[in-house]
């Protein structure tokens, strides 16, 4: 879908590397730029997944000579991306005035969690640093609990990488037509407080509240998890009236007149109480059973590794095996075009010969 986009990014951590490889699994060019001497981390193994699909040369960017190599392949591209700290690439000579004085059309992907400005930019941070203080982690939990979410999902992937990846594009777009380029400044604080819009526009039907626990979906006794008797968890998220009633009819209780009270925030303490007990009698499996095939809304609660056997999830293919490591395919899915499998992930500085003669053919070393 991106075939004759090139984009280089700056070996980083986390939301970088993951906008980078999608874009790579999209079909574009994707070059990366390892770091020399780059520190090991605890999830060095796990972290080369998101080198898929890509092309790798490695430089080191304290050098004036690989700082070169590095701009020349920059004008060689549609954009770039980077997941530096405020500042740490106008330092080496790489900030966007540096690049846009060679490279005008350039896009220049910024990947931050605070933003390139404000008073927390230049500070440390992880996603639910960022998502707590955006908004997004507020009705993450039951009411009585702390709020915490799925790890680097809300924050890093869903307000940081998604969002750069539509940033990059949508310059890449505008700059085909203007020829100009510019810079994306993808905050996981900013992205991550819009997400909330779709759970704020509940404010003009009265369904949100900012006192956790008393909104349509962070309180209800139909909006939640449940422990089976095997110590697993099934997910109930019936909100409709309809589908609420069938959920009942799957209980059983259909004609509780204290379960008739959907909407009646009074009654949902005492109404997740009884549904708790109710779903803790049997295992998950056969909760499964039960609502298997309905519109209740009902679906067990699985790890990935569980999810891959599940059929719906077998039979889209959506979880693999890749070189023993667990990975999802790729989404969107398009009905023109289907990626070639998911990709080859390269030993660091595979590419470099490769990457030098393009530069040398394209006149630009």
């Amino acid at each position: 879908m991106l075939n004759g986009i090139r984009i280089i990014e700056f070996e980083a951590l986390g939301p970088a590397p993951f906008a980078s490889m999608m874009l790579a699994e999209l079909g574009a060019e994707v070059i990366t730029i390892h770091r020399a001497n780059a520190a090991t981390t605890p999830a060095k193994s796990d972290a080369s997944l998101l080198d898929t699909a890509k092309k790798s040369i490695v430089l080191d960017l304290k050098s004036t000579a690989d700082v070169a190599l590095a701009k020349a392949l920059v004008q060689s591209s549609d954009a770039l991306i980077e997941g530096m700290r405020p500042g740490v690439m106008e330092r080496l000579g790489l900030g966007p005035s540096d690049i846009h004085a060679i490279a005008p059309k350039v896009i220049y992907g910024r990947m931050t969690g605070w933003g390139q400005s404000g008073p927390r930019a230049l500070q440390a941070g992880h996603d639910l640093n960022y998502i707590s203080l955006s908004g997004a982690a507020w009705y993450a939990s039951n009411p009585t609990e702390a709020p915490f979410t799925p790890p680097t999902l809300v924050g890093d992937i869903g307000g940081g990488a998604l969002y750069l990846v539509i940033g990059v594009l949508a310059g890449i777009l505008n700059a085909r037509e203007t020829g100009k380029g510019c810079v994306v400044d993808a905050a996981i604080v900013d992205g991550s407080a819009h997400m909330m819009n779709l759970l704020m526009s509940l404010n003009a039907l009265g369904g949100l509240s900012e006192t956790r626990g008393q909104s349509m979906l962070d309180g209800p006794h139909w909006s939640r998890t449940y422990a089976c008797a095997d110590g697993k968890f099934m997910s109930v998220q019936c909100l409709e009236p309809k589908f609420y009633q069938e959920f009942l009819t799957c209980l059983k209780l259909e004609h509780d007149p204290k379960f008739a009270q959907q909407f009646n925030a009074k009654e949902w303490p005492v109404l997740t109480a009884r549904l708790a007990g109710v779903f803790a009698t049997e295992s998950q499996s056969y909760w499964t059973s039960v609502f298997a095939g309905t519109d209740a809304c009902v679906a067990p609660v699985l790890s990935p590794q569980q999810a891959q056997s599940d059929p719906h999830i077998a039979d889209r293919h959506i979880w693999h095996d890749q070189g023993g490591h667990l990975r999802a395919a790729l989404a969107p899915r398009f009905s023109n075009w289907t990626p070639h499998g998911a990709g080859v992930i390269p030993e660091k500085d595979a590419h470099r010969d490769e990457i030098i003669q393009d530069l040398h053919t394209k006149g630009l070393l």
